[in-house]
This record gives C-alpha cells, sequence and structure tokens, in this order.
C-alpha cells in the first residue's frame, strides 16, 4: 500500500525529522500545532500545519478527536505519532486503524502488551531474560512498596506501569521516602502518560544502561542494529548516547541482542522499537523494558550503521519489508548529545524562553536534528529538548574529540540550555575512559559544573523582564530589561504591572517559584515551622517535577494552591 500524506502527531525536532524523510520519500506531509507553537520550525518544514486550540498537551497533541479530524480534512491516509504524546497509546493506534489510515507503529495489541511492563517482564521471563525481583502487578498504595521494600531491602525503584523515559521514575534509598515518591511518580506518569499506576522492583546499585535498536517487517524479519549505551542520565532522563555500547563482553553483547529479537519475536512485533537493559556492576544483564516506538536518540544508531530508522518505520507500515536483509554491522563509533533547556546551575531546572541566537556547529561527522532556530520560542508546556547533537568519528577517540569541538562551537542565547554539561562531561574520565564508568545516577552523584561553567548568578536568568523596543543605527531591536532595574531608574515604570507589584513588596520571606510552571503540591502545612534549604513545595515544567526551596528559617504562611499556574513574579507563600 502507498502512502500518500502523512499526519505527523507530534511536535519539535521529531516532526521536523518526520517530514523531512517524507519528503525523501515522496510524502506530503501535515503538521498540527498548539497556539504556543505557531511558527515553530516544524510547522514550516512541514507541506502542511492546521491548529490545535489551546496550548496543554491534554488540549493538543494528545487530544485523539481533534488529531483525527485534522487527519481527515487533511486527507491524511497514515499518522505518525513520534516519541512521547500518543505514541505509545494503543488507544490512539486503534482508533487511527479504525478511522481507515495506517498507523506508523506496531500493532495495538502489541503496544498493550510491552507497554504494559509487568506483562512485558513475562513475556521476558518466556523467552528466558534475567530479571531483577519485581512486583507482579501494579501496586495500588505506598504501604505496599513499603512492604516489597522490607522484604527485599534498599534502594528500590517505583516505575510508571504504561511509561518510559525516565518519566514516573523515583529510585528510593530510605524508607521514609518511599509515600513521596510513589505519589511523586504517580503524577508524573498521569501528566505524561495519562495513566498513574506504578510498580515496584529492585534497584540494581551502580547500573548501565544498555539498549537494542530493533526494526521488525511484516514479512517475519526482525532486525537488531547494535547497542546503544545510555547511562549517562540526570534523574533518570538521557543526556549522552553512544553506540556501540562500550566495555561489553562479547557475551554481554550478544546477550543483548539476541534477548531483544526473542522478545519482539515471540510477540509477532513490527516496527521500530527498542528493548532496554541493565548490566550491574557485577556484569548482571536484567531486562529493563520495551519501547513501542521509536526514540530520541535513535540517530546515534543511524550513524554508525547507515539505517534511517524513520524511513523503516514507514516502509514497514506501509507493508515493504526491511531494505537490508541482514543485521547491519556498525562502522565506527558515534555521541548524541541532547541540548534541553535546562538550567544546570539550578538542578537542571527547566528553562523556558525565548532562543535569541542559535548557531551549531559543523564539520565532518557532525549532525544537528533541531527543532529550533534564532528566534523561536521554548515553551514551559512540553519536553525540554531543542535539539541533538551527533557526532561520528571512526574511532570512538576520534568521536570524542570532534565532540570537544563541536560543543565549543555550539552557541545558544537567551535560554539556559545542558551545553556547559556536556563539555565538562567530555572532560571526565568516567566518561571518556577506556573502561566506561559512567552509570544511571552517576551524573546526581559526582558531577559538579566546572568553575568555568558559573558565569553569572543563576537569580539574574530568572530575574522579571520587560522587553523594551530599541532602535539602533535605524535598526530595530527587542531588549529584555530586568525589572529591578528600571525601578531603580524609573520608580514609576512598570507599576501598573502585576509582576512589578509583586516584586515591589518582595521581601526576603517571600517564596517564588524559579521558572513558570504548575505548583503540583505542597510538602508543609500553613503554620508550619521550616528551615532555610527545606524543600517545601513541588512544581512542574516541561514535563519534569522540581522542589521549591525555602529561602529562610521561620514560620510559613501559605497563598498559592495545589493546581495554581506561577509565574517566577507569583508570591507562594511568605515565610516569617
Amino acid at each position: 500500500m502507498k502512502i500518500k500524506t502523512i499526519l505527523i502527531a507530534n511536535r519539535g525536532e521529531i516532526a521536523v525529522r518526520i517530514a523531512r524523510v517524507a519528503r525523501d520519500l515522496g510524502i506530503k506531509s501535515v503538521a498540527i500545532y498548539s497556539e504556543t507553537d505557531a511558527g515553530a520550525l516544524h510547522t514550516q518544514v512541514a507541506d502542511e500545519a492546521f491548529a490545535l486550540p489551546g496550548n496543554s498537551a491534554t488540549d493538543t497533541y494528545m487530544n485523539i478527536p481533534a488529531l483525527l479530524d485534522i487527519a481527515v480534512r487533511a486527507g491524511a491516509d497514515a499518522i505518525h505519532p513520534g516519541y512521547g504524546f500518543l505514541s505509545e497509546n494503543a488507544d490512539f493506534a486503534r482508533a487511527v486503524i479504525d478511522a481507515g489510515m495506517i498507523w506508523v507503529g506496531p500493532q495495538p495489541e502489541a503496544i498493550e502488551l510491552l507497554g504494559d511492563k509487568i506483562a512485558a517482564r513475562r513475556v521476558a521471563e518466556e523467552v528466558g531474560a534475567p530479571l531483577a525481583p519485581g512486583t507482579s502487578d501494579p501496586i495500588d498504595d505506598w504501604q505496599q512498596a513499603r512492604e516489597f521494600a522490607e522484604e527485599h531491602g534498599l534502594p528500590i525503584a517505583i516505575k510508571a506501569a504504561y511509561g518510559g523515559g525516565g518519566r514516573g521514575l523515583k529510585v528510593v534509598h530510605n524508607i521514609d521516602d518511599i509515600e513521596s515518591a510513589f505519589n511523586s511518580a504517580g503524577r508524573e506518569a498521569m501528566e505524561a502518560f495519562g495513566r498513574a499506576e506504578c510498580y515496584v522492583e529492585k534497584f540494581l546499585t551502580h547500573p548501565r544502561h544498555v539498549e537494542a535498536q530493533v526494526l521488525a517487517d511484516t514479512h517475519g524479519t526482525v532486525a537488531v542494529l547494535g547497542t546503544r549505551d545510555c547511562s549517562t542520565q540526570r534523574r533518570f532522563q538521557k543526556l549522552i548516547e553512544e553506540a556501540p555500547a562500550p566495555s561489553l563482553s562479547d557475551a554481554q553483547r550478544d546477550g543483548i541482542i539476541e534477548g531483544a529479537r526473542s522478545i519482539c519475536s515471540k510477540v509477532g512485533y513490527t516496527g521500530a522499537g527498542t528493548v532496554e537493559f541493565i548490566v550491574s556492576e557485577d556484569g548482571t544483564i536484567s531486562f529493563l523494558e520495551v519501547n513501542t516506538r521509536v526514540q530520541v536518540e535513535h540517530p546515534v544508531t543511524e550513524a554508525v550503521t547507515g539505517v534511517d530508522v524513520i524511513a523503516e518505520q514507514i516502509r514497514i507500515a506501509a507493508g515493504e519489508p526491511l531494505s537490508f536483509t541482514e543485521d547491519p554491522a556498525s562502522n565506527g563509533h558515534a555521541f548524541e548529545f541532547r541540548i534541553n533547556a535546562e538550567d544546570i546551575l539550578n538542578g537542571f531546572a527547566p528553562c523556558p524562553g525565548t532562543i535569541v541566537s542559535f548557531e551549531p556547529p559543523t564539520g565532518p561527522g557532525i549532525r544537528v536534528d533541531s527543532a529550533v532556530r534564532s528566534g523561536s520560542i521554548i515553551p514551559p508546556y512540553y519536553d525540554s529538548l531543542i535539539a541533538k547533537l551527533v557526532v561520528w568519528g571512526p574511532t570512538r577517540e576520534v568521536a570524542i574529540s570532534r565532540a570537544r569541538h563541536a560543543l565549543r562551537e555550539f552557541e545558544i542565547s537567551g535560554v539556559r540550555t545542558v551545553l556547559p554539561f556536556h563539555r565538562d562531561m567530555l572532560e571526565e574520565p568516567a566518561l571518556i575512559g577506556d573502561e566506561l564508568g559512567v552509570y544511571t545516577d552517576w551524573v546526581d552523584q559526582n558531577y559538579r559544573p566546572a568553575a568555568a561553567t558559573q558565569v553569572e548568578k543563576v537569580e539574574e536568568v530568572y530575574a522579571p523582564r520587560r522587553t523594551i523596543a530599541v532602535e539602533i543605527d535605524g535598526k530595530l531591536l527587542n531588549v529584555g530589561v530586568p525589572m529591578d532595574f528600571l525601578r531603580s531608574i524609573a520608580p514609576s515604570e512598570g507599576s501598573d504591572n502585576a509582576s512589578a507589584r509583586a516584586s515591589d513588596s518582595a521581601n526576603d520571606g517571600d517564596v517564588f517559584s524559579n521558572f513558570e510552571a504548575n505548583l503540583v503540591d505542597w510538602n508543609v502545612a500553613d503554620g508550619d515551622e521550616v528551615n532555610e534549604g527545606d524543600e517545601i513545595a513541588t512544581v512542574e515544567a516541561m514535563k519534569m517535577e522540581s522542589a521549591v526551596k525555602a529561602p529562610r528559617s521561620g514560620t510559613i504562611k501559605l497563598v498559592a494552591q495545589v493546581g495554581d499556574r506561577l509565574s517566577t513574579s507569583t508570591v507562594m507563600a511568605t515565610i516569617s
């Protein structure tokens, strides 16, 4: 069956990537966009773009009736979900098929089976994959997680049963933290995947995260495109990936590849998918999960195999066989660096805003998959990923050298990004040494920004600003000026502005969020005594939860309510 028009049910860099592949294949592409994404790069790369009223993920990119309505209006005969949002939603896949369109992904039954981590564990058991101890079914409350910890010991991992990508994953080392971790994992899972069920398993200390890229067609071929190491993570969000995975024995590599193939063959899987494993300190391999979609890090595999994973996805969905008959061999070595709009000096907090300049690197072996350019807006409603830097070299050493130069060349201004983190990591022996020493929580435990990274105070980045139009040599420029500076030179400036009034009345005891966010929970009650540095509230932005800490000690009076939308000038509470 020939695909003529494909609707891309996503945004950002993956939507840009799919639109460009569709162009290569002679397929018309249709983009969708929320109100805040109007004019975003993916809407301009695609052949057509249709609006989705609203901004929240629920109202827009996860609104199944609205997506199907646009697909019909656009004359689409296929839908590609990308990653995240509805990409692993079996109900969406089934609705697309029932509407007479082609779903670019695995069968709904496979999504349901493997997307359920409990059921996926059972499949892994049937094909002989080793597993860490875990609950057989989702648990109903935090006390069951405590009982599991008492039986199997700490640490434990609380995981969303219907999610992935680090969302809804909490590792607990202290038994008193289980209740809050269980509740937080459920909230994150509901926000990211629409379901809050969680399960528990024993967490293996210092594990590496190694995965296998699978492509399976409808003609019975299940190919594995080698391995990737994704161990460099922050709060279980991947930041650096490389292919092939280093520091594995032949037996370990074969076990991962054949384990992935067996799991997918067992369920009759078709399309692109990733089977993830953890490799413990003692070399034990344990099945983790199956991601029934294309992953963020697929380009690092493309760089060493020469296979276009997105193009193969579309060919498979159209009923065509894979363009190759045997597992492709890896050529050289590649790294992928996720460029997120996050502030590494403030706990990797989300940093939405407007990109003033975006200057990617160039050179041999360098690829940049981007969702932005100079002037692009990074909204607070979605994921913080704005670009991916992929660097290939004939050897791992050359790839590291090229990556160092590329990261030095890469310049982004207007929002804080994780570029300084990547530059720091390419000087870390744990990552660049002969034996990979990075594990999934290595960054959380060991990373400290280099002194050269600390170029300005964190508070200055988040200070409330007013945009002023300034004409210089006949050219009109928009300049963001801190409100405190404006009031220092013109006390009445901004007096009619809510944020200005909030700032005018600010004192050392006022509590603010460092970025625009939703208040999801208070960790204290009105009238409680708190100490400076206590985590008093949890806020969410860009699908990530972060803690708000008390700026001083004293008695707290709560002002904001759970569910409120907070700006950087909203007084959440006061401490006297």
